[in-house]
């Protein structure tokens, strides 16, 4: 049988997510419930951010028994930098930011749990921007609500730099450029990104070459938005993608596992001090042999 539960006229206003957490046991839970189909309210499903008005009946279907979890292993990382305030880590590949559909476990933002703070989701605590889970680099996080703030507002006003090495197939014309092209989910391939979508929205890359090789160009290449895949899409969209992308790209170039793109740089005024602070990774080891190879 299901659980029922009348919503108390104090609750008016709650977020259906938010109502059941108690009972689910965490916000993160009562989601689940809801997005498995199990949770009706006046007898229809609806979406997680329902907001209740008082006075509707819940019903809570039990979940059928799951098989026992198998137990995943931390996320691996390494600190760049940290004060009290915030965190910058270097995320190798292969690890997911946060949680998702796919990747319930084992993701950066669960390893971080409890030393970063900031946001509304709380599976995405402390989490300013994301780095693909192939793409290796540098990320920040925030260690209070304020300072997330603070750094979202950084990234909006563009004064949180962002720079990517990435190898890419051919040479590009010029030295440097900028591509300002709206993306959004492919019209045809749903799980690329590119510019033939319903959904565009603005994006600018810059990029300037950092290295010319035989048939390939090794890029620097610098954020102005942080839209999904936007350096991935954006290099395809111009003709020269990048290296080693299955996506994207040419898997397998140069002996390439994955596409050889890297948060090189990260450089921003400390949102509670204001000192600069600049940091930078140098190209994990398999993306050096690579670049050996190009060259």
């Amino acid at each position: 049988m299901p659980r029922e539960l009348t919503v108390p006229a104090q609750a008016a206003g709650q977020r259906l997510d938010v109502f059941l957490a108690a009972q689910a046991g965490s916000r993160a839970a009562a989601q689940r419930l809801i997005e498995g189909g199990l949770v009706t309210v006046d007898g229809a499903l609806v979406a997680k951010r329902r907001v209740l008005s008082g006075g509707e009946l819940v019903s809570v279907r039990e979940s059928e028994a799951a098989p026992p979890a198998v137990p995943v292993p931390d996320a691996q990382f390494a600190v760049a930098w940290e004060d009290e305030h915030l965190i910058v880590v270097e995320k190798p590949a292969g690890v997911v930011v946060h949680p998702g559909r796919g990747n319930r476990a084992g993701t950066l933002a669960q390893a971080l749990a409890g030393s970063v703070s900031g946001g509304q989701d709380p599976e995405r605590a402390g989490i300013v921007h994301r780095l693909d889970r192939d793409t290796s680099g540098l990320l920040v996080l925030a260690r209070s609500e304020a300072v997330h703030a603070a750094l979202k507002e950084l990234l909006a006003a563009r004064r949180l730099v962002r720079e990517y090495l990435a190898l890419v197939v051919g040479r590009p014309p010029a030295r440097r450029g900028t591509i300002e092209a709206p993306l959004g989910r492919d019209r045809r391939v749903r799980t690329r990104v590119s510019t033939d979508t319903d959904e565009p929205r603005d994006a600018i890359t810059h990029f300037e070459v950092e290295r010319a090789l035989p048939d390939d160009t090794l890029l620097r290449v610098r954020l102005d938005t942080g839209r999904t895949h936007q350096i991935r899409a954006h290099m395809l969209a111009i003709g020269y993608p990048v290296a080693g992308d299955r996506e994207y790209g040419e898997p397998g170039r140069h002996g390439l596992r994955r596409q050889f793109l890297h948060a090189a740089r990260l450089a921003f005024p400390h949102p509670v001090t204001g000192v600069p602070v600049d940091v930078r990774s140098p190209l994990p080891a398999e993306l050096a042999a690579a670049l050996e190879r190009a060259a």
